[in-house]
């Protein structure tokens, strides 16, 4: 696999929270990404019979598939944009999910049967650390576990959708895939708005950037590199690089909201690419 891949897929999925920064303040955060999942949707079933793609191949494929969707975007992106949308701040957030490399280590060797190195366990708690540090200068109060609870929600769905992923369907096409992926996170997703938000959007020029950014960019380009990242690695080479996703992101922030970079956080970035460097076979 080309090096340059996973580099390109951390760099793609850090905008996430920028585009979820843009776009939040005219939306509620679930028919938000309803909207994004429906695009989506539209988009790859046009690619797919266009590129007359491979469809999963019967009813148990379609299902695992569905269900590792489910997890990886439905819990997960559904339980970030909704702590953020409730106060929690994004460092906080970017700290709550860090934690996932190390639960899917723990993972791997229980569900994967993966070998887990002494090394890459250093790697990862030295990974962990340089987060903590990342974000720790954006810490803030003013939230209570009305905010925390998605995000660890979060945190367990992107954990459970990887090793679910990676165990029973870790191979398909990755056009017809998406549509078995976000067909039933929207359909879940459409029932939650239905039943607990009132469909309000304001269509305001950042909305739509971000939107669009969101469909363009991360539903297609970084969920097609995470797809393709969980067929030909390891769940744990892969987990470790969320590491580097808080401190891209705090770069990010930096370069387009001018974002104060403390000193420390830039140790912590340090950190962080060198515990990745360990945690990767």
């Amino acid at each position: 696999m080309n090096r340059s891949v996973p580099l390109l897929f951390v760099l793609l999925w850090s905008t996430g929270f920028i585009g979820a920064k843009f776009g939040l303040p005219h939306a509620e955060p679930l028919t938000f990404l309803l909207i994004r999942y429906l695009l989506v949707l539209a988009l790859m079933t046009l690619i797919a019979l266009a590129m007359r793609a491979p469809w999963p191949r019967d009813a148990r494929q379609w299902f695992h598939i569905g269900v590792a969707g489910l997890l990886v975007h439905g819990v997960y992106l559904g339980g970030v944009f909704m702590s953020i949308s409730k106060g929690l701040p994004a460092g906080v957030a970017s700290l709550v999910v860090g934690i996932q490399p190390l639960l899917t280590a723990v993972g791997a060797g229980w569900l994967l049967n993966e070998a887990v190195l002494a090394r890459q366990w250093f790697g990862l708690v030295l990974g962990f650390v340089g987060v903590a540090i990342v974000v720790s200068g954006k810490l803030g109060s003013g939230f209570g576990l009305d905010a925390l609870w998605p995000a660890l929600a979060a945190l367990a769905g992107i954990t459970a959708g990887t090793l679910y992923q990676k165990r029973f369907c870790p191979s398909f096409d990755w056009r017809t895939g998406a549509i078995a992926q976000f067909l039933p996170t929207a359909i879940a997703t459409a029932i939650v708005v239905q039943l607990s938000e009132d469909f309000r959007v304001e269509w305001a020029p950042d909305f739509i950037f971000a939107l669009a950014w969101l469909v363009l960019v991360l539903s297609l380009g970084a969920v097609s590199l995470l797809n393709m990242l969980i067929r030909r690695g390891s769940a744990v080479n892969l987990a470790s690089l969320f590491y580097l996703v808080p401190p891209c992101t705090a770069l990010i922030a930096w370069l387009l909201f001018d974002e104060r970079l403390a000193g420390m956080a830039l140790v912590g970035m340090a950190l962080a690419v060198w515990g990745v460097y360990l945690a990767r076979k």
